[in-house]
């Protein structure tokens, strides 16, 4: 069995009360930006989720990570420890061209380094949109 991902998330059209499924979802760390992968692609499943995320380079995302804290560890970060992310959901492609307010939704968060999983769940509908950090 794979190994889960420091971060995954999930889309719920509050429209309708179901998963978002096939939606484009991009994932970037930011920060620190010297690393050599620094992006990552995935479309939800049908139950809206990213389970995994596809490289065009040789690192996963645990990998980056991995990397991302020894860096921030040899630099002294210490108790600020944190790696800044940001997730990229395509929504138009899934509402429809015209249809929506939000035709990208980009999610930016800050994650530290001793944790071993973030999930981010993104509430989605039409004009609107909400967050948080999921469990």
């Amino acid at each position: 069995m794979a190994e889960r991902p420091f971060i995954t998330c999930h889309v719920l059209d509050t429209t309708t009360g179901k998963p978002g499924a096939n939606i484009a979802v991009t994932l970037r760390l930011l920060s620190p930006a010297n690393l050599t992968q620094t992006h990552w692609t995935a479309q939800t499943n049908t139950d809206g989720r990213v389970p995994t995320w596809t490289s065009n380079g040789a690192d996963s995302v645990n990998d980056v990570v991995s990397k991302a804290k020894a860096q921030l560890a040899g630099a002294g970060a210490g108790d600020e420890e944190q790696m800044l992310w940001s997730l990229t959901f395509e929504t138009e492609a899934y509402f429809g061209k015209g249809r929506t307010f939000w035709p990208v939704v980009e999610l930016r968060f800050a994650a530290r380094g001793e944790e071993a999983h973030y999930h981010v769940p993104l509430l989605l509908g039409p004009w609107s949109y909400t967050t948080y950090r999921g469990s």
